[in-house]
């Protein structure tokens, strides 16, 4: 299994889309395309590796929104694959890619329980319209849930209080968790040690600034795999700190 993806999605959350192809040109292909247009991807050449990522997906772990399936996969088709999800209840759109554009194809893949169906050869960009037109599909038939903080490993739950890095809970304190708050709804954006203090201790903090290079320095301990070399927080030299 691989996963890709660099960037923040918009509404808090980074939809995961899962893609299978066994040819690996097209697998790098809608990788790519996806991956810029901010989503997570991971990637499947067959139809039994497919189903065995899906099935060990954990509680924590961010869901699968979508599947792309292209229907001639070795170990265990398309088709196969497709029925035997909707068999097991689940409901995650799936789009299919096939050389095949029959109509009778069309519908067959369509009657195992997909949603949607595009040939061979393809656009890229229909490829992604389709895909956000399904997200929004499913983003609407879905219960409203909690707001979360995605990106890449990280996850953050508002309402919970919770943080999770690459698959495990990782407690914050409170000015922890508010900082990274903070990061995670403003990627990319410079902050000064000044705006930290305000925004995360408030006006009346009469303390030392050098507090926020130290909560920095705790942060990273718990998020980055290699604190010295950090990938999340990222110290802009004359300015302040920055998310991603």
């Amino acid at each position: 299994m691989r996963s890709s993806g660099s960037q923040f999605s918009s509404n808090f959350y980074q939809a995961t889309i899962l893609a299978i192809d066994d040819e690996a040109a097209i697998l790098e292909s809608i990788t790519s395309a996806l991956t810029q247009e901010g989503y997570r991807v991971l990637t499947a050449s067959d139809g039994r590796q497919a189903l065995d990522i899906i099935q060990a997906l954990q509680p924590e772990e961010p869901p699968i929104d979508l599947i792309i399936l292209d229907l001639m996969l070795p170990r265990l088709n398309g088709l196969d694959l497709c029925r035997i999800l909707r068999q097991q209840g689940n409901t995650v759109p799936i789009l299919i890619l096939s050389a095949r554009a029959s109509e009778t194809d069309i519908v067959v893949g369509l009657e195992v329980g997909a949603d949607d169906y595009l040939t061979k050869p393809f656009g890229l960009r229909e490829l992604i319209a389709r895909c956000r037109a399904l997200l929004r599909r499913r983003s609407q038939d879905l219960p409203e849930t909690q707001p979360i903080l995605q990106y890449q490993d990280i996850t953050l739950y508002l309402q919970e209080y919770r943080v999770i890095v690459r698959g495990e809970e990782t407690n914050l304190s409170p000015k922890e968790f508010s900082l990274l708050e903070l990061f995670m709804s403003n990627p990319r954006r410079v902050f000064s040690r000044e705006q930290l203090l305000e925004q995360v201790w408030g006006m009346s903090y009469l303390g030392d600034s050098k507090t926020v290079d130290v909560h920095i320095r705790w942060l990273r301990e718990k998020l980055e795999i290699d604190p010295s070399a950090p990938q999340y927080i990222i110290t802009v030299r004359g300015f302040g700190y920055r998310f991603g």
